[in-house]
């Protein structure tokens, strides 16, 4: 070989290597985002999962697509999006709430599914295990059955003399029965009537308070489910209207009107569900990803809608909330 070869030969293989740095700079990781909650109710967990990907290098536009959709009553539709999320082969979905993880648990066994918003992934099917997940799934757990407890007991420190609480869950959406179950097994110790307030579908909210109002309940603990997020407002503006202090999971309630809420903040999941993505990016399988279980948790209190009520919050409770609104 001649100089002049040995020359080409040098430059052939530098401009490949160049192709190839170039090449793998410009990867394109696609995210799918598949939500059983409105995308209104939806939007500070979405937000802060885009932010936290950002922080984490993948920036929308250069690096990173995100193909997201949003159905909450339409199981069917929610069957078919989860359909056609899987046809556009992303690297990783990213689901929120169990009906969408089921949905996308059954479209594929391949693809790694990242969820959020599931009360129990063990007892819904779709991992072995919290510490060794199995197959495709891994997430982050929301705990609130786990935090049912802790809510009554909220209330019963806020509404003086406290005996009886309606319970607003929905029959058919497991993930809100645990936590009616979980509020019976601590009514009974904190010397609490718990009243079921059943609810089948968005329309019957006003008759399920009015019901409520009627009977005596002096106060309301709501479960949490796609339909209550999606319903925020309602669900506030009710309790207000019937005299009714009420406790959430989640602070949208609060920032619509409610009284108060406990538990993990929406931006919590949307952080947590981007690591998880990151670190499959990076090479880990689904499967060897420990289920994440919040460990901080926000107390959120409506001053304003506590003055309605003719409330007095004490200052030991206000000294403990995260965040007062309405003062």
């Amino acid at each position: 070989m001649d100089r002049r070869e040995a020359l080409n030969c040098i430059c052939a293989l530098s401009a490949g290597a160049c192709c190839g740095a170039v090449a793998q700079a410009e990867k394109i990781w696609r995210i799918a985002y598949l939500s059983s909650v409105s995308a209104e109710a939806d939007k500070e967990r979405f937000e802060e999962f885009r932010r936290s990907m950002r922080n984490l290098g993948y920036v929308e536009g250069h690096n990173l697509a995100v193909d997201a959709r949003w159905e909450l009553d339409d199981a069917d539709r929610l069957a078919e999006l989860a359909r056609q999320l899987v046809r556009l082969q992303p690297d990783v979905i990213v689901t929120v709430a169990t009906p969408a993880t089921v949905a996308v648990k059954k479209a594929t066994t391949r693809i790694p599914i990242v969820f959020s918003g599931v009360g129990d992934p063990v007892a819904f099917g779709l991992v072995t295990s919290l510490s060794l997940p199995g197959g495709n799934v891994t997430g982050v757990a929301n705990i609130v059955s786990d935090l049912a407890g802790k809510r009554l007991e909220l209330l019963k420190e806020t509404v003086p003399g406290l005996t009886s609480v309606g319970v607003l869950f929905e029959p058919h959406t497991p993930v809100s029965v645990l936590q009616w179950e979980a509020s019976e097994k601590a009514a009974n110790r904190l010397a609490l009537r718990v009243h079921p307030m059943r609810i089948d579908g968005a329309s019957a909210y006003e008759a399920a308070f009015a019901e409520a109002a009627s009977t005596g309940i002096a106060a309301v603990a709501a479960s949490l489910s796609p339909t209550a997020s999606s319903n925020a407002a309602r669900i506030a503006r009710l309790a207000v209207t019937h005299r009714l202090p009420s406790i959430y999971a989640r602070s949208l309630f609060v920032e619509a009107g409610g009284l108060m809420s406990y538990g993990p903040s929406f931006a919590t999941d949307g952080r947590a569900s981007a690591r998880l993505v990151q670190r499959i990016l990076s090479g880990a399988r689904p499967a060897d990803l420990p289920v994440e279980q919040p460990n901080e948790f926000e107390l959120i209190i409506n001053t304003a809608t506590a003055r309605q009520l003719g409330l007095i919050i004490s200052s030991s409770l206000l000294l403990r909330a995260s965040r007062v609104i309405g003062s």
